[in-house]
C-alpha cells in the first residue's frame, strides 16, 4: 500500500462487454495501492465482462453516470473490449464524463478498443497513443498520432494495446496518478 495514494479515488467506467482483464487487473493493482476505485457504468447494477471468447463474471456498478463527476475523481481507466467502448462511445453522459478529466489536467488510461469512447468524446486529436492494432486508423483518422507500443503517455494520457500490456499500464497509471494534475493534459 501506498500512503502518499491513500484517498486517491479513481473510476473505471464501463458497460456490459468489457474484457474482463482490462478492468480487474487495474481494479486489483489501484486498490492495493490504497486507491478507492468506483465502477462506473450509464446503469446501477451488475455489468458482465467479456473474457476473450466468452461472456465472462459480473461486476457491481458503484456508481451510474447519474450520479458522478469528473470532480468526484483524481484519475479515469478505460477499458476494453470491443461492445464496451462501443456502446459508451454513443452515450453523451459517457463522453462528458470523460472529457472532464482531460479538462481538468487529471490522468486518464485508455487500454485496447477502450479508446474509441475517446474518439467520441473529442479528445485525441494530436494526441501520441496506442491502442489495439484495429484502432490504429480510426484514431488517426480523428488526428491522434498512434504507435505500436505496449505503453504510451502524453502528458498524463496512459494508453496501451492488449492484456499482456496490463502491468506496464498499470504502472504507468500509478505514476502519473501519484504525480496529480497535469497543466499540459488537455481536450
Amino acid at each position: 500500500m501506498n500512503q502518499d495514494l491513500m484517498g486517491v479515488r479513481v473510476a473505471i467506467m464501463a458497460t456490459d462487454g468489457f474484457e474482463e482483464s482490462e478492468l480487474a487487473v487495474p481494479q486489483a493493482t489501484l486498490t492495493a495501492q490504497g486507491i478507492e476505485v468506483h465502477v462506473v457504468s450509464p446503469e446501477h447494477g451488475t455489468i458482465r465482462a467479456w473474457a476473450e471468447t466468452q461472456w465472462g463474471e459480473g461486476y457491481p456498478v458503484d456508481k451510474s453516470l447519474d450520479e458522478v463527476s469528473s470532480h468526484d475523481y483524481q484519475a479515469l481507466v478505460l477499458p476494453g473490449g470491443v461492445i464496451n467502448p462501443d456502446n459508451l462511445r454513443t452515450n453523451e453522459k459517457a463522453l462528458t464524463f470523460a472529457r472532464g478529466f482531460f479538462e481538468e489536467g487529471k490522468p486518464v488510461g485508455a487500454i485496447c478498443h477502450g479508446a474509441w469512447t475517446l474518439i467520441n468524446a473529442g479528445v485525441v486529436d494530436g494526441r501520441r497513443m496506442t491502442s489495439v492494432p484495429a484502432l490504429r486508423k480510426d484514431l488517426e483518422n480523428a488526428g491522434a498520432k498512434w504507435e505500436d507500443s505496449e505503453v504510451v503517455c502524453d502528458s498524463a494520457f496512459v494508453t496501451s494495446r492488449l492484456p499482456k500490456d496490463l502491468d506496464a499500464f498499470c504502472n504507468k497509471m500509478i505514476e502519473e496518478i501519484h504525480e496529480g494534475r497535469h497543466r499540459k493534459q488537455h481536450a
